[in-house]
């Protein structure tokens, strides 16, 4: 089974005939199964100036529009797997509403975040007439997330440190079929809560975070790819974080370096029992940039260049996202 954490689609290799391929393929490889568990998250959607709304309190609209392309998908020691192709190639937008309010919680000021994504395009290539691989777009799963806010430290030249916390749970709203290989949605429950922080080294230069822990619940329903028998896969927790450092060249303007880091910390769980050997892994780093056209307004542009991917593909990742504050 394959599934990708790219953007926000999942990829599961499913169908008896993708099995018995597989099994053929892996067979000399000492991989009885391909490896491939975790649900899609946030792995570089956000960056520059993380830990700091913009425009302070009120409503925000936020479109991202993501293209990932691989071609190479990666065994438990980072070697390439042996189908005559693997390349894919995927159009991702999100969809994000949030809101800041007045509440107090814990010093901070509540808020609330929901997000859609979706698949728009997709093109996989496996070389076998898509038996391996083949695709399905349409609407993914549902994230909600409760938020808290706090005030950011300020200093005699401005602010200093900005963070918050949110909440974030993942609904198995998405559109999902096990004989897919590729879904929109993952058919089971997240539970990915971050905190995200901002401290301004000077002025003008800032460090961003943003560090995730991935809790996942059962799929019920698993990929046919896991063979007969199977009736329940619980993805392992995992640890993931995106990381960013930027300069502002003038008000309108930022440049910077951007980056993120996923790495699974426990077993997969399959018909109850923990199985080895399918933890996944993968960083990437690029450049990016915001154009501000006011203080409501606002375009990043980033880029990310994956390494060190085990039990996952490796790739290419681009995105636009455009922030608006009502």
């Amino acid at each position: 089974m394959y599934q990708k954490n790219r953007g926000f689609i999942m990829i599961r290799f499913g169908c008896a005939a993708r099995s018995f391929i597989f099994a053929l393929l892996f067979a000399g490889s000492g991989s009885s199964a391909l490896a491939y568990d975790l649900p899609v998250v946030n792995l570089g959607a956000t960056s520059f100036v993380d830990g700091l709304p913009p425009a302070g309190a009120g409503w925000y609209f936020t479109e991202y529009l993501q293209r990932y392309d691989s071609d190479r998908f990666n065994d438990k020691d980072g070697h390439p797997l042996p189908l005559p192709k693997t390349e894919a190639a995927f159009d991702i937008s999100l969809t994000q509403l949030a809101y800041i309010g007045d509440v107090d919680v814990l010093g901070g000021k509540l808020g609330f975040v929901a997000m859609v994504p979706s698949v728009i395009n997709e093109d996989v290539d496996d070389g076998i007439n898509n038996m391996a691989l083949n695709a399905s777009s349409g609407v993914g799963d549902l994230l909600i997330a409760p938020a808290i806010l706090w005030a950011p430290v300020m200093g005699a030249e401005g602010p200093v440190f900005a963070h918050r916390l949110e909440l974030q749970f993942i609904l198995p709203t998405g559109k999902y079929d096990k004989s897919n290989t590729i879904n929109p949605g993952s058919n089971h429950w997240s539970f990915n809560p971050y905190w995200a922080g901002t401290y301004w080294v000077s002025p003008k230069w800032t460090a961003s975070w943003r560090l995730h822990y991935l809790l996942n619940g059962t799929n019920n329903d698993p990929s046919v790819s896991y063979g007969p028998g199977v009736n329940s896969v619980k993805p392992g927790q995992a640890l993931h974080a995106n990381f960013a450092t930027s300069y502002e060249l003038n008000r309108a303007f930022r440049i910077g370096l951007n980056g993120y880091w996923l790495r699974q910390i426990s077993d997969t769980e399959i018909n109850g029992d923990s199985v080895s050997g399918r933890k996944e892994k993968v960083w990437a780093v690029g450049p990016g940039a915001v154009l501000s056209f006011s203080k409501d307004d606002h375009i990043f542009a980033n880029a990310y260049f994956e390494r060190g991917a085990e039990n996952r593909s490796e790739g290419n990742r681009f995105q636009l996202r455009w922030v608006h504050h009502f």
